[in-house]
């Protein structure tokens, strides 16, 4: 069986491994798409928090069960699935209350265990959700948009108020698109054109916002000089993450949705007056992922031009590089197998 490991930063091999064999309450599956992730592609420069190398990267899956025993969810040899990749204890504080995607002992597919860029693997069946109806393109890219939906969930976002959304990558784009479904009028903050053009068409954004520009003032115009009731930084951007705050609204809430390997920091004044709420986001829950399954099968997404390339898994290696380069204009880049 092939897979590609990051050996240290900057360098994959191909190597041939033994099948895995799956053990008790496993499925063993046949990968058949991997979206590139951000995550990856820090992970591959070195700039991943909670990385170790050598690893096997890869947790946006597309799979089709190769054998399951029985389960709770039905799901049977032959099923498309995609994967939730975050592997949590059960038993922790986080995990007792429901919210396991924030578990204390959390491991993730790919980033604190090997993940999916193999052919073959074996996953926790009651991580396997069926994507019966969808193509096995779209079912990749259900985890990304899961990171959108969930911090639009952790934002509690309501019918007709102002959500700002910054950073036009695809989990920015993911935010707006359920921020739109969620009701909100969205604001695309970017510092490319292109992309904010994009998010015009494709959220679609109500507002676009160049960051190089004087973004202040026009999200104050665009919103009657009273800024976002609810800002959502997808950066991953120290300096973005601290200057967030200048455009919330008294009173509102500022969703982290992006991880920065770094401290960050901002002026307590300004955070005190504002009397604001600033939440994190991390990762998704089932929740999530059935809302967005449900979202793409009736046909409120456009994934066919979220998805801008494409490779063999045989080429990728030789293809990575050129997903790092804005001027290549990665949207979502996926491997077939």
């Amino acid at each position: 069986m092939k897979a590609i490991v990051c050996e240290e930063p900057n360098r994959f091999e191909m190597k041939e491994t033994d099948m895995p064999k799956a053990a008790a309450g496993e499925a063993l599956v046949r990968i058949r798409r991997i979206g590139i992730c951000g995550t990856d592609l820090h992970a591959y420069r070195g700039n991943q928090p909670y990385f170790e190398y050598p690893r096997i990267l890869g947790h946006e899956l597309a799979g089709e069960i190769v054998e399951i025993g029985s389960n709770a969810n039905g799901l049977k040899a032959g099923d498309m699935v995609t994967i939730m990749p975050y592997i949590e204890c059960g038993q922790c504080i986080a995990c007792r209350s429901g919210k396991t995607n924030c578990c204390t002992k959390m491991s993730v597919l790919g980033v604190h265990q090997d993940g999916g860029m193999r052919e073959y693997m074996t996953v926790p069946a009651d991580h396997l959700l069926s994507t019966e109806g969808l193509t096995f393109d779209q079912t990749a890219i259900v985890e990304c948009y899961s990171i959108g939906a969930h911090a639009v969930r952790r934002a509690a976002i309501e019918q007709g108020e102002f959500a700002l959304v910054i950073g036009a990558g695809p989990i920015g784009l993911g935010v707006m698109k359920f921020a739109k479904l969620a009701g909100a009028k969205v604001i695309a903050l970017d510092i490319n054109d292109e992309r904010l053009e994009f998010c015009k068409q494709w959220a679609p954004a109500d507002f676009t916002v160049n960051a190089k520009k004087d973004p202040v003032q026009e999200i104050e115009a665009i919103t009657g000089g009273d800024f976002p009731t609810v800002v959502l930084d997808a950066t991953g951007n120290a300096k973005s993450m601290e200057s967030a705050l200048r455009y919330v609204a008294h009173g509102g809430r500022l969703v982290y949705v992006g991880l920065v390997k770094s401290d960050i920091a901002f002026s307590d004044p300004e955070f005190h007056k504002r009397e604001m709420s600033i939440v994190s986001s991390r990762n998704a829950t089932r929740v999530d992922f059935e809302h967005v399954i449900r979202s793409i099968r009736d046909g409120h997404i456009d994934t066919r031009s979220f998805i801008t390339h494409r490779v063999g898994f045989d080429d990728m290696i030789g293809e990575y590089e050129s997903w790092l380069k804005p001027e290549t204009g990665v949207i979502k880049a996926v491997v077939e197998l």
